[in-house]
């Protein structure tokens, strides 16, 4: 889960109580994965998704009364779509929920201790007892992991770190939909002017040194992602650069250009005696083929890149048949 959700989660919680909603357990085709959450409270308010329709109609109905209650449940969401029996969704599998409610200081000191950890870049193991008598907590260095049979253990891994190199028009528009696919925003560019939190609200940090400064402090940080949205050659050039001579490691690197423009950083790149494999991810021209041309639809197809790098998939449209008899 993102940063952005605990944040709702701990926010959410100083106001008032609620249930979170966490699969546990998933068999078949479902639309939401192990460890998926969403957040329902007494007035109706909810955050996330669990999947949508039907079953998490259910969720949120059985929701209300573990609020009243305090009972910890488990639900399961049958979408089998078996006609004989009465289910709520027919992609093809089972969702196990769990359903528990979070309220008072000692939830609001959990919430806030997860979001320091994933603030600071680091993973944590949250573990949730099915007992009636413990509340989640933290399983640290120092705790035997308890067995899967009494609760639901799950490794919560920081965001990963976007940085958009270049905050002209379509670094802005990128920043908005990194920020919405729950990643760490930060900005580099030697423009204040454009390099600011009035146009990059969604920006931990901004950097207005040259890049061959911002990037070294890079070097450590996993998983990055980096998308050279730069206004010009020669700042694409010196950040690759920067890249080669730290060694930096990253899960993406994109740059946007024509081919034409690719081809002439390349080829100074080699003229500086880098080896032909000097990039690995490498992905230039920026973004998948979707016709994009508007700041807007360049982010979105950068976004989608950044989704198949991070998740996996062909890039094909979900309507394309494998085969004739598919």
């Amino acid at each position: 889960m993102s940063v952005q959700f605990f944040q709702h989660l701990l926010n959410t919680l100083k106001k008032k109580e609620l249930v979170l909603a966490t699969v546990i357990q998933t068999s078949g085709s479902v639309p939401r994965e192990i460890g998926a959450k969403m957040i329902i409270c007494a007035d109706g308010e909810t955050i996330n998704t669990i999947g949508g329709g039907a079953g998490e109609a259910k969720v949120c109905r059985i929701a209300q009364t573990v609020l009243k209650t305090g009972k910890k449940q488990k639900l399961t969401i049958d979408l089998s779509g078996v006609s004989h029996k009465t289910t709520e969704g027919v992609c093809g599998g089972t969702m196990q929920v769990w359903l528990e409610k979070w309220s008072g200081e000692s939830a609001i000191a959990l919430g806030q201790e997860i979001l320091n950890y994933l603030k600071s870049g680091k993973k944590i193991t949250l573990f949730t007892p099915f007992s009636s008598s413990e509340s989640p907590y933290l399983l640290l260095k120092n705790l035997t992991e308890p067995s899967a049979e009494t609760g639901f253990s799950e490794i919560v891994h920081p965001p990963p770190l976007l940085l958009i190199i270049g905050a002209g028009h379509v670094g802005e528009q990128l920043a908005k939909v990194g920020n919405m696919l729950g990643f760490n925003i930060f900005i580099q560019d030697d423009r204040p002017e454009w390099a600011n939190k009035s146009r990059y609200p969604q920006a931990t940090q901004i950097f207005t040194d040259s890049i061959s400064v911002a990037l070294p402090q890079f070097v450590h940080y996993q998983p990055l992602y980096l998308a050279l949205v730069t206004r010009g050659y020669q700042y694409d050039l010196e950040a690759l650069k920067t890249i080669l001579d730290h060694q930096i490691t990253y899960n993406y690197l994109g740059m946007i250009g024509s081919k034409k423009r690719i081809q002439a950083v390349k080829k100074a790149l080699a003229k500086l005696n880098f080896s032909p494999s000097y990039l690995t991810s490498f992905y230039a021209p920026i973004g998948l083929d979707i016709g994009a041309l508007t700041p807007e639809e360049i982010a979105i197809s950068i976004g989608a890149e950044l989704i198949l790098v991070q998740r996996g998939g062909t890039g094909r449209p979900l309507s394309v048949k494998k085969s004739v008899l598919a």
